[in-house]
């Protein structure tokens, strides 16, 4: 699928209310499971994604816009959820994120991005030189993703209770 910023909106509009839908009003027995040692639980992950609507989308595609390449990203702490979110509630989380992606979602659509913007390029501070249409793609992406870490952690939880199931369950795999 080529790349349109329509169909990015509609993605990211909508992940707040996959998220409340999957977690609002669920017990810590499956917000908080993870997948072991290192890895993430949901709680975490909607930490994470607050993080990024803080730090990272919005003022990087500022940045592209402002400055090209001459001033490269702030590098994004993929860690900081875990002392920002100490002492919330997941329904406090959700409500959280819920108002920075639509904050965020209209900020984008005020900044009335071209065609031809999007091909502006910026400089990761890993990765080099990036293009805005890359860097909101790599948003979508990213919230993706963490949905179906979310459904795989979750469903982890009940690996052994499933039992012989296991073996046609592929994300318990």
């Amino acid at each position: 699928m080529h790349f349109n910023l329509n169909h990015a909106t509609d993605i990211l509009s909508r992940t707040p209310i996959v998220l409340r839908s999957m977690l609002g009003n669920l017990s810590d027995a499956w917000t908080s499971g993870n997948e072991g040692n290192q890895t993430w639980s949901p709680f975490d992950v909607v930490g994470h994604l607050i993080h990024g609507e803080l730090t990272d989308w919005i003022p990087r595609i500022k940045i592209i816009l402002e400055a090209g390449e001459s001033k490269s990203f702030e590098p994004f702490d993929r860690l900081a959820q875990n002392e920002a979110s100490k002492g919330k509630s997941m329904e406090g989380l959700l409500e959280t994120f819920q108002e920075l992606r639509s904050n965020n979602i209209e900020a984008l659509n005020k900044m009335s991005i071209t065609e031809d913007d999007l091909k502006i390029r910026g400089k990761h501070p890993e990765l080099g030189a990036v293009t805005l249409e890359e860097l909101i793609a790599t948003w979508v992406v990213h919230d993706l993703d963490h949905l179906v870490q979310i459904s795989r952690t979750m469903a982890k939880q009940y690996k052994e209770a499933v039992g012989p199931w296991q073996a046609y369950l592929s994300v318990l795999k």
